[in-house]
């Protein structure tokens, strides 16, 4: 009877254990602290890796193959005209706070995203949108001004907010509420941020892990010893000189897919002289992407124009861009053309971040060949955002991220009066083809425009694409369940788990 009762208690405490190790809190080693936690608007990677798709969730949501799935909508129609959406809500959706969400927070968040006061650099990608209307508590309604294309794509990146918060510019920054698989519990300045399992996730035995510790180390040698250690489980989103250097080590694996996010050197075009187009081709054909690659991404990277070459249906193949054949002779050609006196004295402003100063001190040699001259200013991370949100630079070094539809980067971004047009461009050709390329469904006549887009922005737009990395995720082989998302969103943890 007692070796029974043993064995019971014995059984017992392996079952205890097992479920103790599957749902564990999960320590994440991150290198920059986030700037805000307001989905609306934030838009560092940093802040956008703790809440997409942990604290915040959208109507629709994308997968690691970039299909577009229902997520707090469960189902939606679209009327003939393309010009009406009827979205059917999940029942028994709950805010962390514990509120039930319903079809007015969702017609609140739309109003909250198109709202000049609060003046969210996502507001391009709801402009379509005339009125949101609930129906009911469980169903809402979008009539569009013109049919948009890239909607229910552009829905995946709008966080869902409680109506309670539509006015308020702060309370989401520090205190988010979200439907996620996780709920915000603490924040200490440079030492971490800590999620909580949302016991009232809807998605049924969601999530596997009790919790998310962003741990924020700015030394990358620091993570690394902490990842083998034992100490992180999970380094995010990190560049390939931080992956040759896990690589290999044991109990640690790597995770790797291409890269939405694209490195760039941004422009300002209302500044002299590079409102002239000539000297921005210039810029262009003064810089070796090849040698980027190679020197900066360790040869973990393909060069890139406006798209990533990940979105095969879009992607214009960079051969066909006559600026990507590196030519310093021309590029000085081009300014004289341009009537500027070299060298070009510029000041570039840098974001603070390893592979992006890398890249930075690169294309300085690059372009200081070609009859300029490059001041490289390194920011604090919010200096470089502030600046760059007041298109206070001339130029700048960076990094963005991608889409899986063209129109969510080339609309906001290139549109004139586009919510991130922080360049100050404007071309009436290529807004006419953006208007007519979100309006219409036909595929064939979208890629028709957007591949003009393309060729148009590639040589002489306010944007010098750079390339586009490999993407990897370092983590213990115990972790289980959590795969690289093109898009640098780590929503897949809500099916992660860690293994004994």
């Amino acid at each position: 009877m007692l070796k029974v009762k043993l064995r019971g208690i014995v059984a017992a405490g392996l079952m205890m254990a097992a479920t103790s190790a599957s749902a564990q809190v999960l320590e994440i080693g991150m290198d920059q602290s986030p700037t805000g936690l307001d989905p609306h608007l934030i838009t560092a990677f940093p802040s956008f890796m703790v809440v997409n798709g942990n604290i915040y969730e959208g109507l629709t949501a994308v997968d690691k193959d970039l299909k577009v799935n229902p997520s707090l909508a469960e189902s939606w129609t679209i009327s003939p005209d393309g010009k009406t959406y009827t979205f059917k809500l999940r029942p028994n959706v709950k805010f962390h706070d514990g509120s039930s969400m319903e079809a007015k927070d969702v017609v609140s968040t739309i109003r909250r995203l198109q709202s000049k006061d609060i003046a969210s650099p996502l507001a391009s990608r709801v402009s379509a949108i005339e009125t949101a209307t609930a129906i009911d508590p469980l169903t809402v309604e979008f009539k569009l001004k013109e049919p948009s294309a890239p909607l229910l794509t552009s829905l995946a990146t709008l966080a869902i907010v409680p109506a309670s918060v539509e006015t308020d510019k702060d309370i989401l920054q520090k205190a988010p509420d979200g439907t996620g698989p996780f709920k915000f519990k603490e924040w200490q300045p440079n030492g971490f941020i800590l999620l909580t399992k949302h016991e009232g996730y809807w998605q049924a035995g969601l999530p596997k892990l009790s919790g998310l510790k962003f741990n924020l180390v700015p030394e990358s040698a620091t993570r690394q010893v902490g990842l083998v250690n034992g100490q992180y489980s999970l380094l995010p989103n990190i560049d390939a000189a931080t992956a040759l250097q896990v690589k290999g080590k044991p109990a640690v694996k790597l995770g790797e897919t291409l890269d939405l996010a694209y490195t760039l050197i941004g422009i300002n075009v209302s500044k002299p002289p590079f409102d002239n187009p000539k000297v921005r081709e210039a810029v262009n054909y003064a810089i070796n992407r090849q040698e980027i690659v190679d020197a900066a991404l360790f040869g973990a990277g393909v060069p890139g124009g406006p798209l990533s070459p990940a979105l095969k249906s879009w992607a214009v193949d960079v051969k066909d861009y006559a600026c990507y054949k590196p030519d310093p002779a021309k590029a000085q050609a081009l300014l004289k053309e341009a009537g500027v006196t070299t060298p070009l004295a510029v000041t570039m402003n840098v974001l603070p971040r390893q592979d992006i100063k890398d890249i930075a001190q690169v294309v300085q040699e690059q372009l200081n060949k070609a009859g300029f001259k490059v001041e490289l200013k390194n920011q604090e991370q919010g200096q470089f955002i502030q600046d760059w949100r007041n298109s206070n630079f001339e130029m700048f070094a960076s990094i963005n991220s991608g889409s899986p539809d063209p129109d969510d980067y080339f609309y906001r971004t290139f549109r004139t009066g586009g919510s991130t047009n922080v360049f100050k461009y404007s071309d009436a050709s290529v807004d006419q083809l953006l208007d007519s390329a979100r309006t219409t469904q036909d595929q064939a006549a979208r890629k028709k425009a957007y591949d003009e887009v393309q060729k148009k922005l590639a040589c002489s737009g306010p944007v010098a694409h750079l390339t586009y990395g490999t993407l990897f995720s370092a983590m213990r082989d115990k972790l289980q369940g959590y795969d690289v998302m093109p898009n640098r969103s780590l929503s897949t943890l809500r099916g992660a788990s860690l293994q004994p």
